[in-house]
């Protein structure tokens, strides 16, 4: 079973290590194609909102065919759009079809992956395998900003997209050769409700509550991951970066290490202090780190630095907790479709978030003081929110 579950978390790094390519190479874009800070979070914001058009229909389906075959779709059609960026995108419209693409093909890889897993575990091995399919996937979001970084400074961004694409490729493959032909139905399990039928899930008080939490954590994680290179970038075109300090790719790459690390112990942690103490911890730090992330950038360089790495290992402290509490929330019979429902209002709010830094930054204005304190500064009051919202609904009724 560990093999097992190893080769579906490597499928998973392959897949979506492409999926970052773009906030990596941002700046770049925003020039080239003269985009608005907008337009550049609607870019970004795509992918996001065609997974949320996808995933309860793709995930649901999951209840009723094996999630195999959901995969392979989602990994061709990964493969297919950033071969397509690669080859074909010319500017924002082009751009933001085949980021929508990508959405829809992520969408039929990362729930039902981790179904074909969780399906097969439970307690506390379930726990510890959704944590390391998480990690798997931040590794593979961490890594990508350097790898995309480092291909395009030596054959430019088309060589970034099409390593993604092979990838995926690769993680199509290793699908076909290790998924189930079928999946076990739990003993005792109803028959599944109408595809689209969440009633079931929302009447689920203790799984909405988890829901909620992993909605505002994307909102701020999307956001963070599609702005952050472009803040570093501005910041140390404003101070001038010292020679020991690495670029804006390879800082952020480091940033999503580390997060990995603290995701995987978060969730160790939540076992045994309790998930509520660990979440409201995480998520409390996270909104005060977005305020100080956001000013950094009028003091240093490294100061501004420091504070994307401890904004974003905050965020990922509850990453892998707030998914395990889904998980082990969901009714019997009900699992496919509980988190479709966790993964659609979670990239939901992956898709407000790095639009809604883009719309703050063209409000406060190109080169103002007060610009990224408000595009990031907002999104404490997400997060807390966020926290309020997750504890009223998980109190015993």
């Amino acid at each position: 079973m560990s093999r097992f579950v190893a080769a579906i978390v490597t499928a998973q790094i392959l897949a979506q290590i492409g999926a970052f390519t773009l906030p990596a190479l941002l700046p770049g874009f925003i020039a080239r194609w003269s985009l608005t800070a907008t337009e550049a979070g609607w870019l970004v914001g795509a992918f996001f909102a065609a997974y949320v058009a996808a995933v309860p229909v793709l995930v649901a389906l999951t209840d009723r065919v094996p999630a195999r075959r959901i995969y392979l779709f989602g990994t061709a059609l990964t493969a297919f759009s950033h071969l397509g960026f690669a080859l074909a995108a010319e500017g924002f419209w082009s751009g933001l079809a085949l980021r929508a693409v990508a959405g829809i093909g992520w969408a039929g890889c990362y729930m039902p992956g981790l179904k074909v897993i969780t399906d097969r575990l439970e307690g506390a091995a379930q726990s510890r395998a959704v944590s390391w399919h998480a990690a798997g996937v931040g590794i593979a979001g961490a890594a990508s900003f350097a790898i995309a970084g480092a291909l395009d400074a030596v054959a430019g961004p088309s060589a970034a997209f099409l390593f993604g694409a092979i990838a995926a490729a690769i993680a199509c493959a290793i699908g076909a050769a290790v998924m189930p032909t079928a999946a076990p139905r739990p003993a005792g399990a109803a028959p599944p409700a109408a595809l689209l039928d969440f009633r079931p899930v929302l009447r689920n008080r203790a799984a909405m509550a988890w829901i909620i939490g992993y909605t505002t954590h994307t909102w701020e994680l999307a956001a963070l991951r599609a702005w952050a290179v472009t803040f570093l970038a501005a910041v140390i075109a404003q101070h001038g970066a010292p020679a020991w300090l690495p670029g804006p790719t390879v800082l952020f790459t480091a940033a999503g290490l580390a997060g990995i690390a603290v995701s995987v112990s978060g969730n160790e942690a939540a076992e045994r202090f309790g998930r509520a103490r660990v979440v409201a911890a995480a998520m409390g730090a996270a909104a005060a780190l977005a305020l100080a992330t956001g000013w950094s950038g009028l003091v240093s360089v490294p100061l501004a630095a420091l504070c994307v790495l401890l904004w974003n290992a905050a965020i990922y402290l509850d990453s892998s907790a707030l998914t395990a509490g889904t998980v082990q929330a969901a009714a019997p019979g009900m699992r496919g479709a509980t988190i479709g429902l966790h993964s659609m209002c979670g990239y939901a709010g992956g898709f407000v978030g790095p639009l809604g830094v883009g719309i703050a930054l063209d409000i406060a204005g190109p080169g103002r003081d007060l610009a990224w304190g408000l595009a990031f500064g907002h999104l404490a009051l997400v997060g807390l929110l966020g926290l309020v919202l997750l504890r009223r609904l998980g109190r015993p009724t």
